[in-house]
């Protein structure tokens, strides 16, 4: 079992808790995409996910493949995401 999870923030969590319920979902859609994948190391490299006012911030540990960027692409977009694809990537 993994133990070191990313870190869950958002923009104004204090007065809209959902939004962090709404992160620990995409982030476990992610997972769930890599491990379909039989990408292993995915969940070492994501150090933090934020929501800044609807746009998911991805920062890692190390440089992602074009694959996991996509994953959160597609768990952002989704249903339990934001419905957009306004996602970006800091190294």
């Amino acid at each position: 079992m993994f133990l070191d999870h990313p870190t869950i923030t958002a923009t104004n969590s204090f007065t809209e808790p959902d939004r962090i319920e709404r992160l620990t979902r995409v982030y476990g859609y992610t997972a769930a995409l890599a491990d379909q994948a039989g990408n292993l190391l995915f969940i070492e490299k994501v150090a933090q996910i934020h929501d800044h006012k609807g746009t998911l911030i991805v920062f890692w540990h190390d440089a992602p493949s074009e694959d996991e960027k996509q994953y959160f692409v597609q768990a952002w977009a989704s249903k339990i995401g934001d419905g957009s694809t306004n996602v970006e990537h800091e190294i």
